[in-house]
């Protein structure tokens, strides 16, 4: 039989362990129930469950759903001091446990509450997959581990964007572990199949601004134990670093040779910077602008026109990225400001360089806002470097790049992560298909895309999250709190996932995709427990997932292994000391 375009499970079989029945003095509806447990039997909460019941002109309806919470009272005590009397065998009750179960499929579609009395079982393997939609799922990542040791899975349609795109992580710093779970599932993706051919080319560009944990993804973590390889292998992934990783970093501050900026890891590292004739060719004044302050300073405008003159009048001078501006020199960031502090304090050249009549007062501001600069962006706009030496940031050297920003002052990395996500943006644009895909992970999202005010770099965010699915760009975006993060870009996120949460943050509306009894868990969450939600699935997953298999931290790295396999990305920079790829 064959409803709505769905063949029914006409010779429907429950095989899994009974625990109860339906009760029958709660009402039960086609959306939630509860069950009475049988004596002996325990259900926890995440358990899948799946009763039925004979529909006329249907057959048998399977209703499936999930345990959200579990109840334990004595039947029989009128009052809260009966429980010592009970306890003593002079007053009569029983122990009763109940559990709620909260729907998340019918099939078929013949939307009827299951009948009290009705059995109810733990979901065999085959009817949990179908109970949570892995069945359907043509295309599946691996989370993680469910509370059943069973595997978790997220449909990939709704991260390719497919049918939707982009993440969206939630939870306190430091024990939410988000930017482990992100980095897990880039392993995932990479490494379960799905991409296909497409593997080689997809991409990922990792923003790094917590030390140098994340420097070490190519390296295997030496603690991982064999208890860690079993969940690998049940997830069906190779417990192993990844393969292809090139780390950039700024460099050092006042070196005349450019060298990279980094402690612990010595191979595979470029140093990035911007050179002077770049910053003024490619209009990047308006990045040294990206607080969301500097919009409602009001001096946005003349940021602009001051751009479009540099633009204009800068020629490049020697081989170092120097440029010449009005018959002045400049060779470091120090000498344009100063420049264009003259300039603009110059009652002639001020029209010329402002373009309108533009009052003083905007034009200190903007000046005082400048020089306030020069400090933090130095190191990485410069004209006294080889020009013709690498110095880009670029996602074609490796599968993962990982930008370092931990030694850079939040103004600069700003700076780094606006110019380079409008310049892998407008790549993609040009390219003109949304293939190969380009995950993009960046912490701190509520600093980069606060909810109130406008920037640069949160005009660049917002078109990621409403033109990127189309252009393959997928954003994973980590947050402590979700409610401080642009509401545009917390709706476009197709999948959603809280670890642990703050008490106070857990109440926003924001949250409302966690069912009450779930965002209570959330503030007790141990590191490693993420709640992922995806909409194909009525309830979200607590997923737990495995201890990473690369290095999250130097001191785990073991050495770089030695390649045995023809690496495709071998002799290009930063290649020196990957892993077999994948």
């Amino acid at each position: 039989m064959t409803v709505n375009g769905v063949a029914s499970r006409s010779e429907a079989t429950v095989t899994g362990e009974t625990v109860g029945r339906v009760l029958g003095t709660q009402a039960a509806s086609p959306l939630s129930f509860w069950i009475g447990l049988e004596p002996g039997k325990v259900v926890q909460l995440d358990d899948v469950v799946v009763t039925r019941r004979e529909v006329p002109g249907y057959g048998p309806v399977l209703v499936a759903g999930v345990v959200t919470t579990v109840e334990a009272r004595h039947e029989g005590a009128a009052y809260d001091s009966d429980v010592f009397l009970i306890a003593d065998g002079a007053l009569p009750a029983a122990v009763v446990e109940v559990a709620e179960v909260r729907v998340t499929r019918v099939e078929p579609e013949v939307f009827v509450p299951p009948l009290p009395g009705a059995k109810v079982y733990l979901a065999s393997s085959g009817d949990r997959d179908q109970a949570l939609y892995f069945d359907v799922m043509e295309r599946r990542i691996p989370l993680g581990m469910g509370r059943d040791g069973l595997p978790l899975y997220v449909n990939f349609d709704f991260l390719d964007g497919t049918r939707g795109a982009h993440v969206s992580i939630s939870g306190v710093s430091g024990v939410a572990t988000k930017t482990s779970f992100a980095t897990f599932l880039l392993y995932s993706i990479f490494n379960s199949g799905v991409l296909g051919g497409e593997a080689a080319n997809t991409k990922a560009l990792i923003f790094s601004v917590k030390g140098e944990d994340l420097l070490f993804l190519d390296h295997a973590n030496t603690r991982l134990d064999d208890a860690a390889r079993r969940a690998y292998d049940r997830l069906g992934l190779p417990a192993r670093p990844f393969g292809s990783v090139h780390v950039f970093a700024p460099p050092r501050p006042n070196d005349p040779n450019g060298v990279p900026h980094v402690a612990a890891r010595t191979q595979g590292v470029s140093a990035f910077y911007w050179t002077l004739v770049e910053f003024c060719q490619e209009e990047l004044l308006r990045f040294v602008f990206a607080d969301a302050d500097d919009e409602r300073a009001g001096y946005s405008l003349l940021v602009g026109q001051i751009s479009a003159r540099l633009k204009a009048w800068a020629e490049p001078v020697g081989d170092g990225g120097a440029v010449m501006v009005r018959g002045t020199a400049c060779r470091t960031f120090s000498d344009l400001v100063e420049l264009l502090s003259d300039q603009l304090q110059d009652d002639e050249s001020r029209p010329e360089w402002t373009g309108a009549q533009t009052p003083l007062g905007t034009v200190n501001a903007f000046l005082r806002r400048l020089r306030s600069a020069v400090r933090p962006l130095a190191p990485i706009v410069r004209g006294d470097l080889p020009f013709y030496r690498s110095h880009s940031i670029s996602t074609s050297d490796a599968q993962v790049s990982i930008v370092d920003l931990h030694n850079l002052p939040e103004r600069a990395q700003r700076f780094v992560v606006g110019v380079v996500l409008r310049g892998e943006f407008h790549r993609k644009e040009s390219s003109g298909t949304a293939r190969p895909l380009l995950f993009v992970v960046l912490d701190e999202l509520n600093k980069y895309a606060p909810r109130e005010g406008d920037s640069p770099i949160k005009e660049i965010l917002l078109d990621v999250a409403e033109r990127g699915r189309s252009l393959g760009v997928i954003l994973i975006g980590a947050q402590q709190t979700a409610s401080e993060v642009e509401r545009r870009i917390v709706a476009n996120s197709a999948v959603r996932v809280a670890g642990r949460l703050d008490p106070a943050e857990a109440t926003r509306s924001e949250y409302g995709w966690l069912p009450p009894a779930v965002r209570d868990r959330a503030t007790i969450a141990k590191p490693g427990t993420m709640f992922v939600a995806q909409p194909e699935i009525p309830v979200p997953l607590a997923v737990a997932f495995p201890f990473p298999a690369w290095a999250t931290r130097p001191s785990e790295a073991a050495p770089a292994a030695v390649k045995t396999t023809q690496d495709p990305f071998q002799g290009l920079p930063g290649a020196e000391d990957d892993v077999p790829p994948f």
